[in-house]
């Protein structure tokens, strides 16, 4: 069965256009409680964690999907704003049945969203997805009072995922003497990601710590480098961390300034692997992942398969390999046999455990991975509009890859979190690719247009 509502990363739009509504949201909270209360029947009552972002919209949406949540006769947990990863933590660690994140990661403020988590802290299977979508085709009924769920902040979030996240390197690790620009995108991350590091001895310098509920990933995060680039240059740092809006994203700038994609952080952390002794046989990526990155990979005897894009497809295809380390050119990195999803503090310290293992820095160590040059426009489109299928697009597509041979590849694909489709061609020659990329994309808008 097609899904109505949930794309690969739960449910999102832009805030007062359905379904991104208060009363969907409300139905929602009450469609997921008679799922998970439906699972836990022979459990005693269910329990639902929540968390938020820091946009503007989060309380309401917060309010609804508790008002939803208790309607079903869930009890719920209210985290306040804390990373995405922190509640899939959360809900394992408060052996809750669920865990709910509002969140539009690394888009702007005035978009929201919704995503999921089971009790063990991975994302929801597409079963259980369905069977909340069909449960919204029904009128809302609220369970008898003395059934109604109950409501309890837990005010230690924080500090609990500060000292996890710490607990992910060996007793002893330090960054003693570095200087590290950190820039939190003026999300979740902002009082929990400093604290990290500056506990285990860096020099932080912050910026985009000071949310307001309009400023999240504005001119600021892993989706805007050109701040956090500037600040390594001006303040003479080490290298750089950025995170975006929900923090299960990072991406580095080395000393110099430049930036450093998921795709690389993946080698670098495959690489420490490698050396210590504890890499497994091969690395999941993405339809989307660098050719570079491939081929360095199996240069050092390591294999690289491909994943559909979306964090939940690399985690099902690293269970189904066997491996422990995936990630997306995004900065969705996982390493499952440290925590259970993408988690972007998470990843940095592992970059860094690998930087300070190896005694080099960043730009030394990416000089193992010469990664194609690779040109993505987004075309906007409408929501469940398709014409990567149309005819002519496969003749545009078939022209570029002729031009092309055997020195690049081109993908065409929608959005799973906004409506537009990417337009992606990588190659070997800079210019040949976003000449290419450019007039394609062109193309498939010219299509649009008249369509």
């Amino acid at each position: 069965m097609k899904k109505r509502y949930f794309g690969t990363d739960g449910i999102r739009g832009l805030v007062g256009e359905a379904p991104i509504t208060p009363d969907f949201v409300l139905k929602l909270g009450w469609a997921c409680g008679r799922v998970f209360t439906r699972q836990m029947a022979a459990q005693g009552r269910c329990s639902v964690i929540i968390g938020k972002d820091t946009r503007v919209s989060g309380y309401m949406f917060e309010s609804a999907l508790e008002a939803g949540l208790v309607a079903a006769g869930v009890d719920v947990k209210l985290l306040g704003p804390m990373p995405t990863p922190a509640v899939a933590l959360m809900t394992r660690t408060q052996n809750a049945d669920a865990g709910i994140v509002i969140s539009a990661s690394h888009n702007a403020y005035f978009d929201n969203g919704i995503k999921f988590f089971s009790a063990t802290g991975s994302k929801l299977p597409d079963e259980i997805e369905l069977a909340i979508e069909a449960e919204l085709e029904l009128p809302l009924a609220c369970v008898e009072s003395h059934d109604i769920g109950k409501v309890q902040r837990v005010v230690d979030a924080a500090g609990r995922y500060i000292e996890f996240c710490k607990s992910t390197v060996p007793e002893g690790f330090s960054l003693r003497g570095l200087r590290i620009a950190m820039d939190c995108a003026h999300g979740a991350t902002y009082h929990i990601a400093p604290s990290v590091l500056s506990e285990l001895g860096a020099e932080v310098i912050s910026i985009g710590v000071s949310p307001d509920g309009f400023n999240i990933n504005e001119g600021v995060g892993s989706t805007h480098m050109d701040t956090l680039a500037a600040t390594v240059r001006e303040r003479n740092c080490d290298l750089g961390i950025a995170y975006d809006g929900d923090g299960d994203r990072v991406l580095f700038v080395d000393d110099q300034g430049a930036t450093v994609d998921g795709d690389q952080l993946l080698y670098v952390i495959a690489m420490h692997r490698l050396q210590e002794g504890s890499s497994d046989t091969g690395v999941v990526g993405t339809l989307m992942s660098n050719l570079g990155l491939e081929l360095a990979l199996r240069e050092q005897g390591l294999q690289f398969v491909r994943a559909q894009v979306g964090d939940r497809y690399v985690r099902e295809m690293m269970e189904t390999q066997g491996w422990h380390l995936g990630g997306e050119s995004s900065g969705h990195i996982i390493c499952s046999d440290v925590t259970t999803t993408g988690d972007g503090i998470v990843s940095s310290l592992q970059v860094l455990r690998a930087l300070q293992s190896g005694g080099r820095s960043l730009r030394e160590v990416l000089s193992d991975v010469p990664l194609l040059p690779q040109t993505m426009i987004n075309v906007r489109i409408s929501p469940g509009a398709s014409i990567a299928s149309q005819p002519e697009v496969l003749e545009a597509v078939a022209q570029v890859e002729a031009e092309l041979g055997d020195n690049g590849r081109v993908l065409l694909r929608p959005s799973g979190t906004e409506p537009v489709i990417r337009v992606m061609i990588e190659g070997r020659d800079a210019a040949q690719v976003d000449r290419l990329c450019r007039s394609l994309a062109q193309t498939v808008e010219g299509l649009l247009a008249a369509a």
